[in-house]
């Protein structure tokens, strides 16, 4: 399990590096979004490749950063289900999701996009707008993105193996990730609430 555990913590750097170098694309589609805007309102001037653009960046993050969502455990989840079972329950059902679901729909998604962008860079597909940009750039993004979210849920696979069998901790344990924070905030909202309502007279409720 070793040498298994050592291939998942180097998937998990080099996902974790590229999730948050994607992840600066944010601000170029907002830059991209915010420049356009202005140019058109006050110059009456526009463009399909900015238009275009703001679609391919918002679509790198998406793809580039899924794997990094999946190792931060802050992809969605059942919680109302989920945080009922115990942990044990918990990481047998992630084995079972990962290995039946995860990654035959991602080796799926990954064997049929590769013939997807190879035949548009074949034939240097252009955009159908008038003054777009190439396609090919944008349909290397599907085959990239679960490249790297398949080697991550081979990763994940291996630490939840090693967690269940008791040779490792769970990293995520405790931590819950931002849904237990948000999840944490709603029921100190509903305290709160709660006690504002139970301190006014009973003429004013």
């Amino acid at each position: 399990m070793t040498p298994l555990l050592a291939l998942a913590r180097g998937i998990d750097a080099v996902n974790r590096r590229i999730g948050k170098i994607a992840a600066w694309l944010i601000v170029a589609a907002i830059f991209v979004s915010a420049t356009n805007a202005v140019v058109r309102k006050v110059f009456d001037l526009s463009s399909n490749s900015w238009l275009e653009l703001q679609w391919v960046l918002f679509s790198a993050v998406f793809l580039l950063c899924a794997s990094w969502t999946l190792l931060d455990n802050e992809h969605i989840r059942i919680d109302i289900v989920n945080s009922h079972l115990s942990k044990r329950v918990r990481d047998g059902i992630d084995i079972f999701g990962h290995l039946f679901f995860l990654l035959p729909f991602s080796i799926l998604l990954l064997w049929t996009s590769v013939p997807f962008f190879l035949s548009s860079f074949a034939i240097d597909e252009q955009s159908l707008n008038a003054g777009g940009l190439p396609q090919w750039p944008a349909k290397a993004l599907v085959p990239l993105g679960f490249f790297f979210l398949t080697l991550q849920g081979i990763s994940e696979l291996i630490k939840r193996v090693a967690i269940f069998t008791g040779r490792m901790e769970d990293p995520n344990e405790g931590t819950g990730g931002s849904h237990a924070a948000l999840a944490a905030e709603a029921e100190r909202l509903l305290e709160s609430q709660a006690d504002s309502a139970a301190a006014l007279p009973k003429t004013e409720r």
